[in-house]
């Protein structure tokens, strides 16, 4: 059972309207995530810099807004069961919804994802299988689970519902700051810059985005450099929230012509802005959710003076491995 993912053949980005609603909607289940400002992060940066603080969500993670709407808009729909691919924060964010709403849930993860992210979803009455290295051959095999069981496949990247959800996180940035020059967000598939480009091109379309990818996972900035679409044969990065091998063809449609550009950090710069983000902010970020504080430092030319929001989508790392990062250990 599936919609085509919710898209026609030329595939627009969600109407403000139905963000607005959703954001309505969503109220009733989670709270607005703080917009905080750093007077260290700007000095160091040299623009004026407010951090989106989506790790305080439930499920540390921006990815819960989809989840929740994608379930809230699909109650009506007899849903037997879904089935879904992630590397950690879509799964949480459908299992959590999954249990607000009395859907059974199986997700299926790449064989590497850490431990830390599996026990959360398991927590959330969610079955985990693990398949593949990677997202993309983890989505395979989810869709098909998906038919023989007779379950929705909520595909984690070109999800329609997933995208208006999400978005309302873009929608409390700009009632927050109405002003706000550029907007930078991570990119792995695509979902949370979905999210951007419906509201701020819609609401402002001054407003520049940017889009972050994983050196060792660029298969969306090659795509946006050349065209086509990418497929990678495989990733390398520990930034498990980017771990995409892929270009979709939704998400490029929607993006291709709406992002100021998409910049590439390593795992070292991603670490480098997690240690950033705990001594300016004192948030704890993931891999993923710290990536768009480090292109914030290496695009200080085309930031300076502006007022810029950071999107730190996620914070679901290991106490081990959070440690490891904070002590500049390799």
């Amino acid at each position: 059972m599936n919609r085509s993912f919710g898209y026609g053949p030329q595939p627009e980005p969600p109407p403000l309207g139905e963000v607005l609603r959703a954001k309505r909607d969503l109220r009733k289940y989670l709270n607005e995530t703080p917009l905080v400002s750093s007077k260290k992060l700007s000095r160091l940066i040299g623009a004026d810099v407010y951090v989106k603080l989506e790790n305080l969500n439930p499920t540390n993670s921006f990815k819960v807004r989809g989840g929740i709407h994608f379930m809230s808009a699909m109650r009506g729909e007899g849903l037997k069961g879904v089935v879904t691919a992630s590397m950690g924060n879509h799964a949480q964010s459908v299992a959590y919804a999954g249990s607000l709403f009395g859907v059974p849930v199986k997700v299926v993860m790449p064989q590497w994802v850490s431990r830390l992210k599996v026990e959360a979803v398991e927590e959330l009455d969610a079955e985990v299988i693990k398949f593949g290295s990677y997202y993309d051959e983890a989505a395979e095999y989810a869709e098909k689970l998906a038919g023989e069981l007779g379950y929705f496949y909520v595909h984690a990247i070109e999800e329609r519902l997933l995208h208006v959800g999400v978005a309302t996180m873009h929608l409390e940035v700009v009632e927050k700051l109405p002003d706000v020059d550029a907007v930078i967000n991570p990119l792995g598939g695509g979902t949370g810059a979905i999210g951007a480009v419906s509201v701020y091109k819609a609401i402002d379309p001054r407003i520049e985005i940017y889009g972050v990818q994983a050196e060792g996972a660029d298969a969306f900035y090659r795509s946006f450099k050349s065209g086509e679409l990418v497929n990678l044969t495989g990733v390398s990065t520990r930034a498990e929230g980017l771990a995409v091998a892929r270009t979709y063809r939704i998400p490029f449609e929607l993006l291709k012509n709406s992002l100021k550009d998409i910049v590439l950090v390593s795992d070292h710069e991603m670490e480098e802005a997690i240690r950033t983000l705990y001594a300016t902010v004192r948030q704890v970020s993931e891999h993923a959710g710290a990536a768009a504080t480090a292109a914030a430092f290496k695009m200080k030319s085309e930031l300076a003076e502006k007022k810029v929001v950071l999107m730190l989508t996620g914070g679901n790392i290991s106490q081990e491995e959070f440690a490891r990062v904070l002590s500049g250990k390799p």
